[in-house]
């Protein structure tokens, strides 16, 4: 499968920072069982573009996934859990509503306000949610009839990827992008999957800090140790 190495460009989480990213360029191959040997291999989607990163003076970025079999909620999330039960949860197929794209617009103009997604039209955010290539599919998540949260997922043959997750930005207080993990790992083990893939983490990336509590977590090797690579279980 060919490679290519984008130009340096600014960092979108770390300040002062410059990112670089190792792309796919053979896009006619990819499939969910093609991406799931890239996501076991570091790389992560974003629209149709599969990519890992590739900075020259940062290896901060981490693949993470949670072995979902073994996975036990804390106290925190077993409260999380019960704050939302009265929530009704749905999956979806992957198309973008009217009604998703609003509570996506407000979503980005309250946590987001001035970033690169700011103000997506519809066209800029489906290609940013979807793949063709992808089994993609929309987790919902209701209080009476009312849409809070979206949380974009791929399926693969033996994982779920946590694509994107969007929520209505008043509900802080019931936590719901932690919510969305716990929906997926309850889908991915009803479903028989090993993992759930939960992108990257950062560790002095405040925004980030969420992925490193959901236990057991494994992490992918720095990329310094590429040739030495392989997952072990974050302590």
């Amino acid at each position: 499968m060919n490679l290519g190495l984008s130009r340096e460009y600014a960092c979108s989480y770390l300040p002062q920072k410059k990112s670089r990213s190792l792309m796919v360029l053979d896009e006619t191959l990819l499939s969910p069982r093609v991406y799931e040997a890239l996501l076991a291999h570091g790389y992560r989607r974003s629209g149709e573009y599969v990519y890992r990163p590739w900075c020259n003076d940062c290896k901060q970025c981490h693949a993470v996934r949670i072995p979902v079999r073994g996975f036990r909620p804390n106290r925190s999330q077993r409260r999380c859990g019960r704050a939302n039960r009265d929530l009704v949860v749905n999956w979806r197929p992957a198309k973008l509503t009217e009604e998703q794209y609003a509570l996506y617009l407000s979503y980005q103009d309250h946590r987001h306000a001035g970033g690169s997604m700011a103000g997506s039209s519809f066209a800029e955010t489906e290609a940013f949610l979807l793949a063709a290539w992808s089994d993609v599919r929309f987790l919902e998540m209701r209080l009476n009839h009312e849409l809070l949260a979206v949380a974009v997922t791929d399926f693969q043959p033996r994982s779920l990827s946590a694509v994107y997750t969007f929520f209505h930005p008043e509900m802080g207080k019931r936590s719901l992008g932690n919510y969305a993990v716990l929906q997926q790992i309850a889908q991915a083990r009803s479903l028989g999957k090993d993992w759930l893939y939960l992108g990257y983490w950062i560790p002095d990336c405040r925004k980030m800090a969420y992925k490193s509590v959901f236990r057991p977590l494994e992490v992918r090797r720095p990329l310094e140790e590429m040739r030495d690579e392989k997952w072990i279980e974050q302590c």
